[in-house]
């Protein structure tokens, strides 16, 4: 045999996945433009699932931290409305806090699912419906804002019995 002159060079890379079939995922980069609506909790949450069906558990059980603390941050903010008595001090501590919390989950977090997809499927993957996602997290804010308003609501009744 003889070797064509012509031809390409060819070289083993590992890194390269060119047979693999890419499971349906949720785009995380519209994942995480889709926090600055309804908070990192949702996109978080978004993100464990991508990761869950990526087979990366330990990827997936570092993104439902942030849900969790997502969750919790948003309920000390809600009972510190509540019960401190300064307005103006809550709300713009509420407003830092949240967008700090959006911020630091994006460059911990966010940022490493969208290169990850990125480098292992390019553009060409299936994409999972965003409308029972989004359906699910206006329910999640509905009920949310019930939430704080029951609370305001039992609060406002301690206080006039008080």
């Amino acid at each position: 045999m003889t070797v064509n002159p012509y031809a390409p060079p060819k070289a083993d890379v590992a890194d390269v996945v060119g047979s693999q079939v890419a499971p349906p995922l949720w785009n995380p980069n519209a994942a995480a433009n889709w926090s600055l609506l309804f908070s990192p909790i949702f996109g978080a949450f978004l993100h464990m699932k991508n990761w869950q069906v990526l087979g990366e558990p330990a990827k997936a059980s570092a993104a439902k931290v942030w849900v969790v603390v997502g969750i919790a941050v948003f309920v000390v903010l809600a009972l510190a409305s509540a019960l401190v008595p300064n307005e103006k001090a809550t709300d713009g501590l509420s407003r830092v806090v949240a967008i700090a919390l959006l911020f630091s989950w994006y460059f911990a977090s966010a940022r490493h699912q969208a290169a990850y997809v990125k480098a292992r499927f390019g553009t060409a993957y299936p994409r999972k419906g965003w409308s029972k996602a989004l359906l699910l997290a206006v329910l999640a804010l509905v009920g949310f804002v019930v939430a704080l308003g029951a609370i305001g609501f039992l609060v406002g009744l301690v206080v006039s019995v008080v």
